[in-house]
């Protein structure tokens, strides 16, 4: 698990008209489950394959459940709690989705440690 750089993320989430939001959402949803404690099961590929099967009404939910994700993983290492599962949820309804997983990728870079 690496720290990644938002703003290329975003840049190439762009540049890639949207293909590598899809690997970024993956990569996400992996970073997230091994930060919790017991680690989650859900693959970032089944978040992917899901959120487009169901026509992103999927990507709603996990939005949702990230927000409490991350809150149980930033408790873990008593950092102080965000409560941004409706944020997320709010975004993905309007379909900024992509504003959340910013601000996803912000609080899991924040969990972990600065390479040496």
């Amino acid at each position: 698990m690496k720290k990644r750089n938002v703003a290329l993320c975003a840049i190439f989430s762009i540049v890639t008209f949207g293909l590598y939001g899809f690997y970024w959402l993956a990569q996400i949803n992996n970073c997230v489950n091994e930060l919790v404690d017991p680690p989650k099961k859900t693959s970032g590929l089944v978040v992917v394959l899901l959120t487009i099967v169901t026509l992103g009404i999927y990507g709603f939910l996990w939005a949702y459940k990230m927000g409490g994700l991350l809150d149980a993983a930033l408790a873990k290492r008593s950092m102080p709690t965000q409560n941004r599962s409706v944020v997320y949820l709010i975004l993905a309804v309007l379909q900024l989705g992509f504003v959340g997983w910013i601000l996803m990728q912000n609080t899991i870079n924040s969990m972990i440690p600065d390479e040496v």
